[in-house]
């Protein structure tokens, strides 16, 4: 009871401070001026492609200058439509205050993996598989792309590779290149280890991660992260490990 009482009085308080400030709004003069622009960025715990002076610098460039303009001729919906034209912009929520602020609210998107293919494209793919293009004012570090990855194949199947990678703390660390073979067969070069992965096609591409995690922990750990040049994920349920030359060569005359 008590629990319904708390929240119908909410439900009152939040409509009262709407009717509040509509009303607030209504009873403005017609000259009054937008005094200050807010530029709030959200997800920036890892992304930092956006600056708030990037933002007002873009409006600008487009001709929107808000500071000293009347409110009520400022159409919000529309400069939420301008503010996404950026191409480092996601989302973008605008709105206005009683004190004669604008405010944009701006999310972010999330780049995953850098493309520098050998047709000389460069950009990034974020993670919903949208090309961002590279800005010398936004730089992400994230695994690079080489070799034979086209833009429909890097938007269509490898972003996903990139998003797994990306939301996982171990890979995330471990992968620094991402190579892509005639045939669209995948190689991965970790940051440790003096060895390719070798990981066939994209199909499964989590269950020969995972599989090789397991490897990574209860094997290489033990015998040396050098000890193998090549390590293939390409079949089911197996890791086919190919010696070092100078390992083979130790061995031998051992």
């Amino acid at each position: 009871m008590k629990k319904n009482i708390f929240i119908i009085i909410s439900i009152l308080l939040v409509a009262s401070y709407l009717i509040v400030a509509v009303t607030q709004f209504n009873l403005q003069p017609n000259d009054f001026r937008c005094k200050r622009v807010e530029v709030i960025i959200k997800d920036t715990s890892d992304v930092n492609l956006i600056t708030k002076s990037g933002v007002v610098e873009m409006l600008k460039s487009r001709g929107i200058q808000l500071i000293g303009k009347r409110m009520n001729e400022i159409d919000t919906r529309h400069l939420e439509k301008e503010a996404c034209r950026y191409p480092l912009v996601r989302n973008v929520e605008c709105y206005k205050t009683l004190g004669g602020k604008i405010c944009f609210e701006v999310s972010q998107r999330i780049p995953i993996l850098h493309i520098m293919n050998q047709y000389g494209d460069d950009y990034y793919i974020d993670n919903i598989g949208q090309v961002i293009p590279t800005l010398p004012s936004a730089t992400a570090y994230r695994p690079i792309v080489t070799g034979c990855a086209d833009k429909w194949y890097a938007a269509n199947f490898l972003y996903k590779l990139g998003v797994y990678i990306y939301y996982n703390d171990f890979w995330r660390a471990a992968i620094q290149q991402i190579n892509i073979l005639p045939g669209r067969n995948i190689e991965l070069i970790p940051r440790i280890g003096n060895h390719v992965i070798y990981l066939g096609g994209i199909n499964h591409y989590d269950e020969k991660l995972n599989r090789l995690f397991v490897f990574y922990q209860q094997g290489l750990s033990k015998v040396g992260w050098n000890k193998y040049s090549r390590i293939s994920l390409e079949f089911n349920n197996q890791i086919i490990c190919t010696k070092r030359a100078d390992v083979m060569a130790a061995d031998s005359i051992k």
